[in-house]
C-alpha cells in the first residue's frame, strides 16, 4: 500500500466505503461504471490513464472476508469482478524461452496449480498463503493449449510449466469457484443482499 494511502487512512479513519463503482473484468482491465452502467449491469468504461492503473494495482488488496477492494485514500472502493480477482496472461520470455505469468498488474504469478472449467475457462492459484486465484486471459488459451494435455475425459490432464514442472490439471465448477477460493464477486450485490 502506498505511504500517501497510510497516511490518509491515519488522517480519516471512518470515511464509508463505496461499492458498485469499480470492477476488473475478465480481460483484465479496470472499468469505472457510473449510475447508468451499474443501474444497466453494464461492466463500465475502461480506465486508460497509466498512472491511475498503477495506484490501483498497488493499493489492491482484500479484507477478511474475501472481498477485493482498491484503497483509494481514505475511502475503501470495493470491487466488481468479472470472475476471479486477478486475470493473468501466458507468455513466452524472449531471452529464456520459458513460459511466464503475470498479472493485471505486470506482477509475476507463480502457479502452484490449474484448473480447468466447466466453460473452458484456465485458472490459476499461486504459491501466497491464503491462494490467490486468476482467470487466464482469453486470448491466451491457445498458448496454453500448445503446453497442455488433456485427458480422455477433456476435464483433466496437465499443463507443462516450466523446467520439467508439469502442474496437475483438474476440474472445477465455475459456480463453486468463488467458495472455493473464499472471494467475493459482487460486494454490491452483498450490500444489497444484507439491506
Amino acid at each position: 500500500m502506498d505511504d500517501i494511502v497510510k497516511q490518509a487512512l491515519a488522517k480519516w479513519p471512518n470515511v464509508p466505503h463505496c461499492t458498485g463503482w469499480l470492477m476488473l473484468d475478465r480481460r483484465g482491465n479496470w472499468r469505472m461504471r457510473d449510475e447508468a452502467a451499474q443501474a444497466a449491469g453494464a461492466p463500465g468504461e475502461p480506465i486508460r490513464h497509466t498512472a491511475l492503473l498503477g495506484f490501483i494495482n498497488r493499493n489492491y488488496e482484500a479484507d477478511g472476508e474475501g472481498q477485493w477492494f482498491f484503497q483509494n485514500g481514505p475511502q475503501r472502493v470495493y470491487v466488481e469482478l468479472g470472475y476471479t480477482p486477478f486475470v493473468v496472461r501466458l507468455g513466452v520470455d524472449d531471452a529464456s524461452g520459458k513460459l511466464t505469468l503475470t498479472d493485471q498488474g505486470g506482477e509475476p504469478f507463480d502457479p502452484a496449480a490449474v484448473w480447468l472449467d466447466d466453460e473452458g475457462g484456465i485458472l490459476f492459484s499461486n504459491r501466497s498463503t491464503p491462494a490467490r486465484v486468476a482467470v487466464l486471459h482469453d486470448h491466451d488459451l491457445d498458448l496454453f493449449s500448445e503446453h497442455a494435455d488433456l485427458a480422455s475425459d477433456g476435464q483433466s490432464g496437465q499443463f507443462r510449466w516450466r523446467d520439467g514442472v508439469t502442474l496437475k490439471l483438474e476440474p472445477v465448477s465455475k459456480a463453486e469457484v468463488q467458495k472455493r477460493f473464499g472471494f467475493v464477486a459482487s460486494p454490491a450485490e452483498r450490500v444489497a443482499a444484507s439491506s
